[in-house]
């Protein structure tokens, strides 16, 4: 389940390693599982007659093929700007597993912030309309998503660079751009960027951002749920313990009898319920999300 990072131990387990690993299959499967050196993966290899790129290759295609600030047109541009950045993401993924790999990562932080920002952005696209955590789309179209979710900023990092910014007396836009770029290129946070956005509008001088924020959150949440009761003519009761359990669990479930419970009656000949419903959930789904772990 290790998908990168260095295992240090203290005794030789080579040959248990190998052992264990020929009880799984084939004797020879060892060269399957240990990786191969920092070379290899940077610069790239040959093998059996094929050329693997290294990560250094691939960044320099990105850099011509997909210049930062250009709009990426056409299906098949896309599909291919897609690969490459999974690729990227797979080889840096195994590179810092390499104390080597510090320091020499080519894309600065706000580059790769900004290419991650367009790798969602695609992935939204093309999975519009289909299961959100699809992220193989079709044969040759896959998302390496969790890649990103393992380096996912979360809001204790937002919170750190507003206040940063609340100590520049509010004067240092830099900030406000350093905000805006780790909050597009995150997955997490991308449905909470409205509200980030609200916040920031609301410092001051003499805001104390940690305790504005969780009362700004509070006030928020309650004032969009409050709306959404109102607008939809939900069950009031049914609906905030609904939310709470559903916070409480870490996921929304739209699925069996629990929407229908905090659903307004409706004449069986009125039809329509069913649309409404999915009206309910899509609304229910993008407030959970808003608020998912700041709460």
């Amino acid at each position: 389940m290790k998908t990168f990072g260095n295992i240090v131990c203290f005794r030789d387990l080579q040959q248990a390693t190998d052992d264990a690993i020929a009880l799984f299959g084939d004797k020879e499967a060892g060269g399957i599982v240990l990786l191969k050196n920092y070379d290899s993966y940077y610069y790239g290899y040959d093998e059996e007659g094929r050329h693997y790129p290294g990560y250094a290759e691939l960044v320099a295609e990105l850099s011509e093929k997909f210049p930062l600030g250009q709009d990426i047109v056409g299906e098949q541009d896309k599909k291919d700007f897609i690969a490459l950045f999974g690729a990227i993401l797979r080889l840096k993924n195994i590179l810092s597993a390499f104390d080597g790999f510090a320091g020499n990562e080519i894309l600065p932080q706000r580059d790769l912030q900004d290419y991650q920002s367009v790798y969602i952005d695609l992935y939204q696209e093309f999975t519009r309309d289909k299961k959100a955590d699809k992220e193989k789309i079709n044969d040759d179209l896959v998302f390496e998503i969790e890649l990103i979710r393992q380096v996912e900023i979360n809001i204790d990092y937002i919170l750190l660079l507003v206040a940063k910014y609340h100590e520049s007396n509010c004067e240092d836009k830099s900030i406000l751009v350093a905000i805006d770029k780790a909050v597009g290129s995150s997955i997490q946070l991308r449905s909470k960027k409205e509200l980030i956005e609200h916040f920031l509008a609301t410092i001051n001088a003499s805001s104390k951002v940690d305790e504005d924020w969780q009362r700004f959150v509070r006030e928020q949440k309650e004032t969009d749920l409050e709306t959404i009761i109102g607008e939809e003519r939900l069950k009031e009761s049914e609906t905030r313990k609904f939310i709470d359990n559903s916070f409480r669990d870490g996921t929304l479930k739209t699925t069996g009898t629990d929407i229908d419970r905090i659903m307004p009656p409706v004449s069986r000949f009125g039809g329509g319920r069913e649309s409404r419903k999915q009206g309910v959930v899509a609304r229910l789904t993008v407030f959970f999300e808003k608020y998912l772990g700041l709460v």
